[in-house]
């Protein structure tokens, strides 16, 4: 089997998508959801630190370019029907999400409304993390 092999298995998208988890690799709280592509995820491997795909960007994403909160692989794994990919991650600076939070789950359904959980604060302002962009 080559090095690559492990990429065919996979159930992608129409598009050649993948939904990938990201949950931390201590905690078990799961940090994020994006999408990788054959080309994100061969990276992934070969780096052990994430890249995703943009879609609204339509190119590479590497977790952390701009803001430095980069996520270290420490596993990979794959659901029962191939179609979905977790990756366990140790996430640099305690930020996965772009608002400054741990996760980006922090909205609850209150009733009939989703509202921001006061324990899912946020850490640091966006402004902050992304004022060289």
């Amino acid at each position: 089997m080559t090095k690559e092999n492990y990429l065919d298995p996979l159930k992608w998208t129409e598009d050649g998508l993948i939904p990938a988890i990201a949950q931390d690799a201590v905690s078990g709280k799961v940090l994020m959801m994006a999408w990788m592509n054959r080309e994100s995820l061969a990276q992934t491997v070969a780096s052990r630190e994430a890249v995703y795909w943009s879609r609204s960007r339509q190119k590479l994403w590497h977790k952390g370019e701009s803001s430095g909160h980069v996520q270290h692989i420490q596993f990979i794994l794959l659901d029962c029907d191939n179609d979905v990919v977790l990756l366990k991650v140790n996430q640099v600076g305690g930020i996965a999400c772009h608002t400054g939070r741990e996760s980006c789950f922090f909205q609850g359904l209150v009733g009939s409304e989703w509202v921001a959980l006061e324990k899912e604060a946020v850490i640091k302002d966006p402004k902050e993390i992304y004022s060289h962009e």
